[in-house]
């Protein structure tokens, strides 16, 4: 099922490719409380998609262990934030819904909450616009395990990712981006099948995930927001010069573990035949 709507490449706000390469890095800046969430145009379109997939795709877009107390206290900070950043906006309210579900779906972002326990674990999340991982398999895992299938993290990120949630404080916050090129631009792509796209630019989507961290103040957890963008590559590519030729300088360096971990085996070769 195609997603309803997309942010067209006018408006497509990140891009988040290095001129110099492929890098393995976290790549956080500070975040302020008044860019914590992002509304658009698609919210409307986006929210309804989520309403489906809750109703449709339930034990596949939520899971829920214990996490009560900071999925209500998650709840009122998004209700603070729309009432000081958006107060044209109304928020439907209910009765007899989970608080992080019901939060859900006032947001464009996806939202996980992750507890200290014996380490880090995941609690709770509100998913529905997965990029192709599995969010049942990650109820309870430690952050370590939740990336346990990305190449290089052990190595490279495991270390600085667990202290970072660790030196979070409700006054410090931070936010990154993520990208990878895919060969379907629905925002709801569970399946860990990862396909190499193929044919022309008009059949691959780029895709990038704006990703904030916060800790909150009473309950202590730590939110994670997962905000998805996608536009078609071939209009990327009109809008922006450069852009094709990044996108293979990015490819082309990526690690081979990584490439294949992505879907992007001969991904390069083909885009490079596409630009003569």
């Amino acid at each position: 099922r195609r997603t309803p709507s997309r942010p067209s490449v006018s408006n497509f706000p990140y891009i988040p490719l290095d001129p110099r390469g492929w890098k393995m890095a976290m790549g956080l800046r500070p975040l302020e409380w008044m860019n914590w969430l992002e509304v658009d145009d698609h919210r409307g379109g986006e929210l309804v998609e989520k309403q489906r997939l809750l109703a449709e795709r339930r034990d596949d877009v939520v899971v829920l262990d214990g996490c009560d107390a900071p999925a209500d206290e998650l709840r009122k900070e998004i209700a603070r934030w729309y009432a000081e950043h958006r107060p044209d906006i109304t928020l439907a309210r209910s009765t007899n819904e989970h608080p992080l579900v019901e939060a859900s779906r006032w947001t464009q972002e996806d939202l996980v909450v992750l507890e200290r326990r014996d380490t880090w674990r995941l609690t709770g999340a509100v998913v529905c616009f997965p990029s192709r991982w599995d969010l049942r398999s990650k109820l309870g895992a430690s952050l370590d395990e939740i990336h346990g299938p990305v190449p290089l993290y052990q190595e490279n990120l495991s270390s600085p990712t667990n202290a970072l949630f660790d030196r979070l404080t409700p006054e410090r916050s931070f936010w990154r981006l993520n990208w990878t090129l895919l060969d379907d631009p629905s925002l709801f792509q569970p399946s860990v099948v990862r396909r190499a796209p193929g044919g022309t630019l008009n059949e691959w989507f780029f895709r990038v995930e704006r990703q904030t961290l916060r800790r909150l103040s009473h309950t202590d957890a730590v939110i994670f927001t997962i905000r998805t963008y996608v536009a078609s590559a071939a209009e990327l590519a009109t809008r922006d010069d450069s852009f094709v030729s990044t996108l293979l300088a990015n490819i082309e360096t990526a690690p081979p573990d990584m490439s294949e971990y992505k879907g992007w085996r001969g991904v390069a070769e083909h885009l490079a035949s596409l630009t003569h």
